[in-house]
């Protein structure tokens, strides 16, 4: 499903013109997650389990941490396959961004840049224990749930992390991951979906669309299914890996944006919906449509989110 491909429609004139111009003065940077310092990594990691300690914003009877994954569930079909999947996360990751400084981190979202790991995924420094974010599941700890086997993180900073649902069912579980191929062998990881080649050619793609389609069923949905466990279903975020590996998404969409900032910050086009079999709705996408957030943050116009350098965001890579 994650490598589903969609038609690519006519390009749709955006309803208004967003100014191109930076609008904040010193906008933060966004670094990879290695290139942090010990005392930037070990911030970012106390502030993720800070979130895991406070209680939900939006009601509920588990964690602020559980209430990322808990709204990116139910807005599933809302933000994937459709022309919002870039601003939405884009947006999402912000406001994460600000939940972890509330927790004392005073940093910036970090990426994992896959591309830099895509010649031996599986032994990327990314999943050391103590410099990364742990490894794969551990088979010799599996979990049963709803009749499937799962295997937990062992090692790293989430190990004893412990999410609250899987998809809308209240299941607290531990960290899964099971790295694979698209079998039962690791394996690649899929990295030929993500290669520096493989990332070039879809950089070059001439439209916002075609740029889309093509990141989100290629390097964007390869990532998910290789690493699998958590990082699969909607409540992806359930993974603290999933804000790393879309921060660097929205880090590639940025990247292609600047390349023509003055056409590009306002190129924003596509289905707006998809119906309940998953298939895109006749409705084309406008700047002018608001994206839902469930109390998360406020509903916003996409057209709010299309720059990095606005008031709002302040933030670049």
């Amino acid at each position: 499903m994650l490598f589903r491909t969609l038609a690519v429609p006519a390009a749709v004139a955006a309803a208004s013109i967003i100014p191109p111009r930076a609008t904040c003065e010193n906008p933060t940077v966004r670094k990879e997650w290695r290139s942090l310092s010990a005392d930037e990594r070990d911030s970012y990691i106390s502030a993720v389990h800070c979130l895991a300690k406070q209680p939900s914003k939006l009601g509920l009877s588990t964690t602020q941490y559980d209430d990322f994954p808990f709204v990116h569930n139910a807005l599933n079909n809302d933000i994937h396959f459709v022309a919002s999947f870039l601003p939405w996360h884009r947006y999402y990751v912000h406001i994460y961004e600000q939940a972890l400084k509330e927790c004392g981190y005073t940093g910036a979202a970090a990426y994992w840049d896959w591309t830099l790991d895509s010649d031996d995924t599986p032994k990327s420094s990314i999943w050391d224990p103590v410099t990364g974010v742990g490894g794969n599941g551990d088979p010799n700890t599996p979990v049963t749930i709803d009749g499937y086997t799962y295997k937990c993180v062992s090692d790293g900073p989430f190990k004893d992390l412990r999410p609250a649902y899987l998809t809308d069912t209240y299941v607290p579980h531990c960290l899964r991951r099971n790295f694979n191929n698209g079998s039962d062998s690791i394996g690649d990881m899929f990295s030929p979906r993500y290669t520096p080649d493989a990332v070039a050619k879809i950089h070059a793609l001439p439209d916002y669309d075609s740029f889309r389609i093509n990141l989100e069923n290629g390097p964007h949905g390869a990532i998910h299914s290789a690493v699998a466990g958590d990082l699969m279903p909607a409540t992806s975020p359930n993974d603290p890996l999933f804000f790393l590996h879309h921060t660097q998404i929205d880090r590639l969409w940025s990247l292609w944006q600047q390349v023509d900032p003055e056409t590009r910050v306002n190129d924003f086009s596509g289905f707006r919906t998809q119906n309940k079999t998953g298939q895109p709705t006749p409705a084309q996408a406008t700047l002018d449509d608001i994206m839902p957030m469930r109390n998360l943050a406020k509903d916003i116009p996409i057209r709010d989110i299309m720059s990095t350098q606005s008031d709002l965001l302040c933030y670049t890579y």
